[in-house]
């Protein structure tokens, strides 16, 4: 099958990088654990793209010292569609997280990005996203995009392309409902469909993410997807993407490497890339990534 993904992936875009104080202008709940922030940051909001990502720390603390990064959920705009701020998701994990579930409105912050590369614009009929977890998040403005309901970035060659894509359908696992995130911010988005599954059977499919996905390749060949992005835990989108190789359906995964320094200079979230048939190299998930075409990738069979 032909991609319909035409936008070349390339090495991400540090040299767009600013470094913005900003502030905490409220938090919510997601799910138990799971918070989404929104950040007074318009720079980087104008500059963000769908799967990019940022550095964050507190301006008014050094513990810890280095920043952690986060992907965007979505831009905030104003009357005019101008963006004026963004939020991001994450769950607590550890001190940095912890830290950030204290946060309040008017919390200083220091924040340095856009950073990576990206999701490209889908140019075909029918995305198909995939998310376990805390995964979903970057999919919120992928479908935005995609059904042309908002723009994001400031390169206008990436919309150049007449726009093709018409349906989204978001098939997302957790263990159980109770666990599962609020998903009302999909609910405005015309043309997308939510598929639910979960570990124990409490809502939706009993089982796996990955039999939602199965399920939709079984469908006429008018009806199934026609692309793939995926994000979550990493077996997961192992799977995910062994059984788009299976139906020769382009995919594209989003890397959740732990990273140290957002731009390439410490080498600490570098991963396995094909070169040949036989041999594979190392490159950094957060310069070259953090999207990356599964093909690309030396995931285990």
């Amino acid at each position: 099958m032909e991609s319909p993904i035409t936008q070349e992936c390339l090495p991400g875009q540090v040299s767009d990088a600013i470094q913005e104080s900003a502030t905490v202008l409220s938090q919510r709940s997601l799910a138990s654990g799971t918070y989404a922030v929104r950040i007074s940051g318009q720079e980087i909001a104008t500059k963000i793209q769908p799967g990019q990502f940022f550095m964050i720390r507190a301006a008014s603390s050094t513990d810890p010292l280095l920043g952690r990064p986060f992907a965007l959920y979505d831009t905030v705009v104003d009357a005019n569609g101008s963006p004026t701020a963004f939020e991001f998701a994450y769950h607590v994990i550890g001190k940095m997280t912890g830290l950030m579930s204290t946060w309040s409105e008017g919390e200083p912050v220091e924040l340095w990005g856009p950073l990576g590369n990206g999701f490209p614009v889908f140019e075909g009929k029918h995305l198909l996203c995939v998310g376990g977890g805390i995964g979903y998040t970057p999919f919120l403005a992928v479908a935005r995009e995609t059904l042309e309901q908002r723009q994001y970035g400031r390169d206008e060659t990436r919309y150049q392309s007449e726009p093709a894509a018409k349906r989204v359908t978001l098939c997302y696992g957790s263990q159980s409902k109770a666990a599962r995130a609020d998903l009302t911010d999909f609910d405005e988005l015309p043309n997308l469909d939510i598929q639910l599954s979960t570990d124990d059977g409490s809502e939706g499919h009993h089982g796996l993410v990955t039999d939602l996905v199965q399920q939709m390749f079984d469908l006429p060949e008018a009806e199934r997807p026609d692309g793939v992005y995926c994000c979550g835990p990493e077996p997961m989108m192992h799977a995910v993407a062994r059984l788009c190789f299976a139906a020769n359906i382009p995919c594209w995964l989003s890397l959740e490497t732990p990273m140290a320094c957002g731009f390439g200079a410490c080498f600490s979230c570098v991963t396995k890339v094909n070169i040949s048939e036989d041999e594979w190299d190392y490159r950094r998930t957060c310069v070259e990534g953090p999207i990356f075409p599964a093909e690309t990738l030396a995931i285990p069979k």
